[in-house]
């Protein structure tokens, strides 16, 4: 018998019988993690994304633009891509465009832009459609208004959370939220800045992406 043979044999003798059952996948995740109020949810989520390096501001409907904008001024970020087509982009657009801060709107194929958008957009602004509080993650949803690039490119990325839609795990987010309905090409999962250890085993951050990330957590939750 040859080494591949004797490779595919193990393989074969190790697969489960076709009557075993499948296993409980869902009985398994109900005693995973005990059940918890929102509000211990968004206080997990953000100790675990704050431990990966992230910065989180809670904020309410009334005051998030108002905390966006100090967040930018104490980072000295006058300029911010934004996306018009979704509801906190345009409340973005018209509360910054009266505080000097320029939003630059994300409007048209990146093709034609590509230059500004690598070297001359140090910031954006995108929302979240959930989050994970097990691991500290932030769900992204691209589309057509809001593509990846948005969260992948400027060193800056700032998301808008609702703290109502932190789920316990990423099994309960992805049945809660529906996914086997349907995916867009790329679901983003977003757990700190971009960072890397491997130039001279030094952390580093942005190597790959934003170098800072900043949570705006909105809602009593938070």
């Amino acid at each position: 018998m040859s080494a591949r043979d004797r490779i595919l044999t193990k393989l074969r003798s190790a697969m489960p019988a076709e009557n075993r059952p499948a296993p409980d996948v869902a009985g398994w995740y109900a005693s995973h993690r005990p059940v918890e109020s929102s509000a211990d949810k968004a206080a997990r989520f953000r100790n675990c994304i704050e431990l990966a390096h992230a910065e989180v501001h809670p904020v309410s409907a009334a005051n998030w633009l108002k905390t966006l904008w100090e967040v930018l001024t104490a980072k000295g970020l006058s300029q911010l891509l934004v996306a018009p087509g979704t509801d906190h982009g345009r409340s973005a657009i018209g509360h910054l465009s009266l505080t000097g801060i320029a939003c630059r709107p994300y409007d048209q194929a990146i093709e034609t832009w590509k230059e500004e958008m690598f070297h001359r957009v140090p910031a954006s602004f995108t929302g979240a459609r959930a989050a994970i509080a097990e691991t500290g993650t932030l769900i992204l949803w691209p589309d057509e208004h809001e593509p990846r690039l948005m969260s992948l490119v400027p060193p800056v990325h700032i998301v808008l959370l609702d703290a109502s839609k932190i789920y316990n795990t990423f099994y309960e987010a992805m049945q809660q939220e529906g996914w086997k309905d349907g995916l867009p090409t790329n679901a983003l999962l977003i757990s700190g800045p971009s960072k890397t250890a491997d130039i001279q085993v030094t952390l580093a951050y942005g190597a790959h992406g934003p170098k800072e990330l900043v949570v705006l957590l909105m809602g009593e939750d938070a």
